[in-house]
């Protein structure tokens, strides 16, 4: 019986909540923006990689978007 079925684990059944991990993602970005115009710094390196970590975040999120749209991500 074992051999004809694929051993996974329960986890892998369910579905994962993506519309919070978008909405996560986003709110992060938002925040880290945020962190960077508010922030009383005075170097710019902090507001590069606040500003980078932020793009990167929003890269993700579109890119997923696409690749579902597209059918190439379930």
């Amino acid at each position: 019986m074992a051999g004809d079925e694929p051993v996974t684990a329960p986890d892998q059944h369910k579905p994962g909540h993506r519309k919070s991990g978008r909405i996560g993602a986003v709110l992060s970005a938002v925040a880290l923006v945020l962190m960077a115009l508010c922030g009383i710094e005075e170097g710019r390196v902090e507001h590069i990689w606040l500003f980078g970590i932020a793009g990167l975040l929003i890269a993700i999120v579109i890119g997923d978007a696409v690749l579902r749209r597209n059918g190439l991500r379930s």
